[in-house]
């Protein structure tokens, strides 16, 4: 057990939070398995209708009585009917991206619910814990799907956003193992969020033909693709290597948006389409080489950490 800020925050046994990925995490099973271990499981709501993530969040509260989250972009169109869901059924725990939280926040505190926001910046942190969030995340360049668009990588950003808040930070972006959350924890972070390495589990709602591309992945196989519209760090693909083409050619940019619109995460996702669909993963893909049951992923994690932290504790003289 590593107690810090956040687990005391939050309730939870481990540092770890699972990340929310629409598709591999709209479901109830992984978010259930990673809470039951001890860590923070998230249901993305991002691609679900409404009774599926109503469906989703009975199914977790029916099966452990740990703590959970939901995580809901603010930019989405369902984003209202989302945080709506989240007050009627009780979910204690709100993770909110992708927008701002001063619209929304006051009535959440009223409730009860504890609100993390996932930030980029650690100017946006500041101006989230000015709003009243009681955590936030700070996702590096190293992450998949949508980096910041400094894409500062995660060394840096996690500890010059401990440093502008005071609220407690989760480390997020390129961490794979428990020699990556223990470095967010000598960054001064309360925690790491993990997203790739939670996508190569068994309870993760990604095609099979999706998984086995990612785990293929070297740190070097990744890119991001769309720079100046809604850029996604992904596997390269026969789609990623077409857009490149197009920039390289000096393409217009409308011509750039419709191909950028051409492709979806749905694609590779759901429907298993991994060359012309968007393949979104971090760099820590090359890091990771089994497909493993979250649970007994956290539990490892878990000892591993305490093994880097106790390494880098002997360090010391």
């Amino acid at each position: 057990m590593l107690s810090t800020r956040l687990t005391k925050l939050l309730g939870i046994r481990h540092p770890i939070i699972q990340g929310g990925m629409s598709w591999a995490s709209s479901n109830a099973e992984l978010a259930l398995a990673v809470s039951r271990a001890g860590g923070l499981g998230v249901i993305a709501a991002g691609p679900m209708y409404p009774d599926d993530l109503r469906e989703a969040i009975a199914k977790v509260r029916a099966n452990t009585d740990q703590p959970f989250a939901v995580n809901v972009p603010l930019y989405n169109k369902r984003s209202a009917e989302y945080l709506d869901i989240v007050l009627e059924m009780g979910v204690p725990i709100l993770i909110a991206s992708q927008g701002g939280p001063k619209a929304h926040i006051a009535r959440f505190k009223d409730a009860g619910v504890t609100w993390i926001h996932v930030t980029a910046n650690p100017v946006h942190a500041k101006k989230a814990e000015d709003a009243g969030v009681d955590a936030v995340i700070a996702v590096g360049g190293e992450a998949g799907g949508h980096p910041g668009p400094d894409e500062v990588g995660t060394l840096v950003l996690v500890r010059a956003t401990v440093k502008a808040v005071s609220v407690p930070v989760v480390g997020a972006g390129g961490i794979a193992d428990g020699a990556g959350i223990a470095a967010m924890l000598a960054l001064g972070a309360s925690g790491a969020q993990l997203g790739t390495r939670f996508m190569l589990t068994p309870e993760a709602g990604l095609h099979a033909a999706y998984k086995e591309m990612v785990l293929k992945a070297g740190i070097g196989d990744t890119a991001i693709v769309g720079r100046g519209r809604s850029p996604i760090r992904m596997v390269k693909n026969a789609f990623s290597a077409e857009y490149e083409a197009a920039v390289a050619a000096g393409a217009s940019d409308e011509e750039l948006n419709a191909l950028f619109a051409r492709s979806s995460l749905r694609q590779a996702a759901k429907d298993g389409d991994i060359e012309q669909g968007k393949v979104e993963a971090g760099q820590c893909a090359g890091l990771i080489d089994t497909l493993e049951p979250a649970g007994e992923l956290v539990e490892r994690l878990v000892r591993e950490t305490e093994a880097a932290l106790a390494e880098a504790g002997s360090c010391v003289r």
